[in-house]
């Protein structure tokens, strides 16, 4: 007769350690013994320790995780795992755990089904009615946004899935061939209106050569009330045409002007005029270092000033209106310089030019540098967070760059300076 050790969850016997059968789990061959019987017992059941210590770190996670449905699989596979273990121990317990969680998370997951399947029908009803908007630019936007929200929304029960995606998959592909057809139409409008537009300029230069030019002056001025009523032309392309209309009339009477005899007086906009002021002054008060933080407050009143006037000029001179910007922009950063300088060298104005320079340049460097370093910091940062295509990210970036590229700018400024007083 066979000589057999066991415990209370096995035995060894011809050399062979055995589990006992549990639950539905038949008797099986686990092992053998290397040694002694009792210590081939012991080496199992210290390794029923690795399984249940899997199952309270799994039910541990489940615990904690918000997504506790994506744990379900882990869960069955837990269950196989255990079924197969070579281990000795009260397994009972384990799969009577396992079993409970898997019963908890089928009904979570049930419950959650049930949920995206009404926010799910929710959305297509919500699709169908922005698909239906006039305004196809909103209504593209609108489910753009109700397509993210069904991407975020949770499986529903695998019988109702695909007849979903379906139904919502076609209220989007209905609308973007309304779109299409939408653009095409307008397209198609846009075409005709510059055909028009590039025919009234062609119309003007025709006019120029004709004999009667009292006649055709009466003509041009038809035109220019007719270039009015032609709207909705994509901006660029209704700059160009305006500038190419605008130059044909310009050639048109300057020769209506030179063959009547006429003198011709180009009238000047007051309002841009008092723009191309206020520019002149700020930049020679960039230079009134003494005065800087009087001038600071002048800039802040200019560029209150500035943008009101500039909403009522249709054509805004882009040189000007950069020219405008940089004044300001020096006078501001220089204002600040002098700020910071002025704690430690309260008597800044008072020294040599030589010795302000060296000052400046010495501060303003360490301003550029940090400034710099922090953009930097800043971006690599951007970068991680996947914040880089926002445009709160992209007007800080911008502009940081434009008051370190001004300081930069100033910063050249004194060094050529401190090199020609020290040559001098």
């Amino acid at each position: 007769m066979s000589h057999i050790i066991k415990n209370e969850y096995g035995f060894c016997q011809d050399g062979k350690v055995y589990i006992n059968a549990f639950l539905s789990f038949p008797q099986r061959e686990i092992g053998f013994v290397r040694n002694t019987e009792q210590e081939a017992l012991d080496y199992f059941v210290n390794r029923f320790e690795l399984a249940k210590t899997k199952v309270i770190q799994l039910a541990s996670e489940i615990n904690d995780v918000q997504n506790k449905g994506s744990y379900l699989t882990k869960v069955v596979q837990m269950k196989a795992y255990l079924a197969d273990f070579d281990g000795l121990g009260d397994f009972e317990p384990l799969f009577k755990q396992l079993d409970s969680l898997e019963v908890f998370l089928r009904d979570l997951i049930q419950n959650n089904q049930i949920k995206n399947l009404e926010i799910k029908r929710a959305l297509i009803e919500d699709a169908k009615l922005v698909a239906s908007q006039e305004d196809v630019l909103k209504a593209t936007e609108d489910l753009m946004d109700l397509k993210l929200k069904w991407v975020k929304t949770g499986p529903v029960d695998k019988k109702y899935q695909d007849s979903l995606s379906e139904s919502f998959q076609e209220v989007l592909d209905n609308f973007f061939l309304r779109r299409r057809s939408y653009f095409e139409d307008k397209n198609k409008q846009i075409d005709e209106k510059i055909a028009l537009l590039q025919g009234f300029i062609d119309s003007v230069h025709q006019l120029r050569k004709a004999e009667d030019l009292d006649d055709s002056i009466i003509k041009v001025k038809e035109l220019q009330k007719e270039w009015k009523n032609v709207i909705g032309l994509p901006p660029k392309k209704q700059s160009m045409l305006w500038k190419n209309f605008k130059k044909a009339n310009d050639m048109f009477f300057e020769k209506y002007n030179r063959v009547k005899g006429i003198e011709y007086k180009p009238r000047v906009d007051p309002r841009i005029q008092e723009l191309t002021m206020m520019t002149g002054e700020l930049e020679l008060k960039l230079h009134d270092q003494p005065n800087m933080a009087s001038t600071a407050d002048l800039a802040k009143a200019y560029l209150v000033k500035w943008k009101e006037i500039a909403t009522q000029i249709k054509s805004m001179d882009r040189q000007m209106a950069e020219r405008f910007r940089n004044a300001c922009d020096k006078i501001f950063e220089m204002n600040y310089l002098l700020r910071v300088i002025s704690y430690r060298h309260p008597a800044l104005n008072e020294k040599p030019r030589i010795e302000q320079l060296k000052i400046m340049i010495n501060q303003m460097d360490y301003m550029t540098k940090k400034e710099r370093g922090e953009l930097d910091d800043f971006i690599a940062q951007a970068e991680l967070d996947r914040q880089m295509e926002e445009k709160p990210t992209i007007s800080k970036i911008n502009t940081q760059k434009r008051k370190i590229s001004m300081k930069e700018l100033l910063l050249a400024g004194f060094k050529s300076e401190l090199d020609t007083l020290l040559n001098a």
